[in-house]
């Protein structure tokens, strides 16, 4: 249940971010069962990205999150919301991210906040 409810916090984070970033696109029909379908993939490959990749970068950066310090977990983050978008071009899946800057470093702020703020109210299952 705290996997369902995570994947679906992480689907609005995206939208909230498609809705205000004009460099994150999703090509499909504006809120229907194929565009919340395409945002709910996403979330998923998200997920998975930030679950196995994301640690492994941010070990190998830790003396550069260090010397910035943690500026440079906004660039992480941004890289792997820019991984998202090409994992999904991968399967075909509609969802676009245009360039780092801007469209991906403030996309992955707003994911950011957007999933901490829905953590805060979201019931956890613990």
């Amino acid at each position: 249940m705290k996997f369902i409810i995570r994947t679906l916090a992480a689907a609005v984070a995206l939208w909230v971010a498609v809705q205000f970033i004009p460099g994150i696109d999703v090509n499909a029909p504006a809120n229907s069962a194929q565009y919340w379908g395409v945002l709910l993939l996403v979330a998923l490959i998200f997920g998975v990205v930030n679950a196995i990749v994301k640690p492994i970068v941010k070990a190998l950066g830790c003396a550069i999150i260090f010397l910035t310090l943690g500026l440079f977990l906004l660039v992480i983050n941004a890289g792997m919301l820019l991984l998202t978008s090409w994992i999904s071009g991968q399967f075909d899946i509609p969802f676009h991210v245009a360039d780092f800057y801007p469209s991906a470093f403030w996309g992955a702020i707003i994911v950011s906040v957007v999933s901490w703020l829905l953590g805060l109210i979201l019931p956890d299952g613990d």
